[in-house]
């Protein structure tokens, strides 16, 4: 089973799961609870009411007590993940098939009326085919509701950076539809986001303000995913081996952002007052996070790698897998 970033699967029993980065092991999936099947819930799907969890250590919780088989030392990450085997996976939700399906749906509801909008707009604007975007997000597995974000995603490199300058100049003309956050978007933002990730309200403001893969359209949240496609992948699991080293905070400056706009977002970094050449993050609030020339300070997992195809040594810090974990401009 081939998997990425920004599909979802449903398992045996019931729960809806957001699939993380792009390389796995052959016979399971690394993903994390999105929906878990609750009476009281206020979502359906098939007939199952569900309930939306968010934060990482609630995701990780539910698993503990209810699925704590799903929850295994991975050791070629050297990390404890949630691993769903393929064998336990009843669907795996297509992006790319469900953009396609509300193309040619007699009577898409409002949120779909808008995403299908969305869409258009970055494929005209980016000319790009329509089998380089896909919709992710619970509008995939119809469990949006009115108030629900939009989750495009593109796929592709050459795609991804095409959309990213045509939402540049989207977010520039006057009467688009495509708005930057306000202030208070960004406060609304930000006390969602703080519940996961620690930071400061001014050092997220410098740092949100500027980013165009968010915002509003049409008065609707917005996050646009870029993804590599799969010949672009050069890594199969096992190719490298990840060893956990620590926890850190560094302050270094960017020397390569050309991975920043990708989920998972990679910066290479100079000059850091550790043996730490990059820095990464699976999650997409970590994509556009910083410029080249920008100094950071950056806390969060120390990792060794092994590249045994090339033969290579490297250390990374990894964040956003912790609520400690961050990446600020130096101001």
């Amino acid at each position: 089973m081939r998997a990425r970033e920004g599909d979802i699967l449903i398992d045996s029993n019931g729960i809806i799961f957001d699939v993380k980065g792009l390389v796995h092991p052959s016979d399971k999936v690394i993903a994390f609870p999105r929906f878990v099947p609750d009476s009281h819930g206020t979502r359906a799907h098939e007939n199952v009411k569900y309930t939306k969890v968010y934060p990482l250590s609630e995701r990780f919780q539910f698993l503990e007590q209810k699925y704590p088989h799903y929850i295994v030392y991975d050791p070629a990450f050297d990390e404890t993940l949630c691993e769903i085997p393929v064998e336990d996976i009843k669907k795996l939700y297509d992006p790319v098939e469900r953009l396609e399906e509300m193309r040619r749906s007699e009577n898409p509801d409002l949120l779909e009326i808008k995403a299908l909008k969305l869409t258009e707009l970055l494929k005209e604007g980016a000319n790009i085919p329509w089998n380089a975007l896909g919709m992710s997000g619970s509008i995939l597995t119809r469990l949006h509701t009115s108030s629900s974000d939009i989750d495009p995603i593109v796929y592709g490199v050459k795609n991804c950076r095409k959309v990213h300058s045509a939402l540049e100049r989207l977010l520039k003309e006057e009467n688009s539809p495509f708005k930057q956050y306000t202030r208070e978007g960004l406060k609304t933002l930000f006390d969602f986001r703080s519940k996961d990730t620690e930071v400061g309200f001014e050092d997220f403001v410098r740092t949100e303000s500027r980013k165009v893969l968010q915002g509003k359209f049409m008065g609707t949240d917005y996050f646009v995913r870029f993804v590599k496609e799969w010949n672009e992948i050069d890594e199969n699991y096992g190719d490298v081996q990840y060893k956990n080293v620590g926890y850190a905070k560094i302050r270094a400056t960017i020397a390569d952002d050309s991975e920043a706009i990708f989920t998972p977002c990679k910066y290479q970094v100079e000059g850091a007052n550790q043996p730490i050449t990059e820095i990464v993050s699976f999650r997409g609030r970590f994509c556009e996070q910083a410029r080249n020339g920008e100094t950071v300070v950056a806390q969060g997992k120390v990792e060794s790698l092994t590249d045994l195809k090339r033969n290579n040594k490297y250390f990374r810090l990894l964040i956003g897998n912790k609520p400690p974990d961050y990446m600020i401009i130096e101001h």
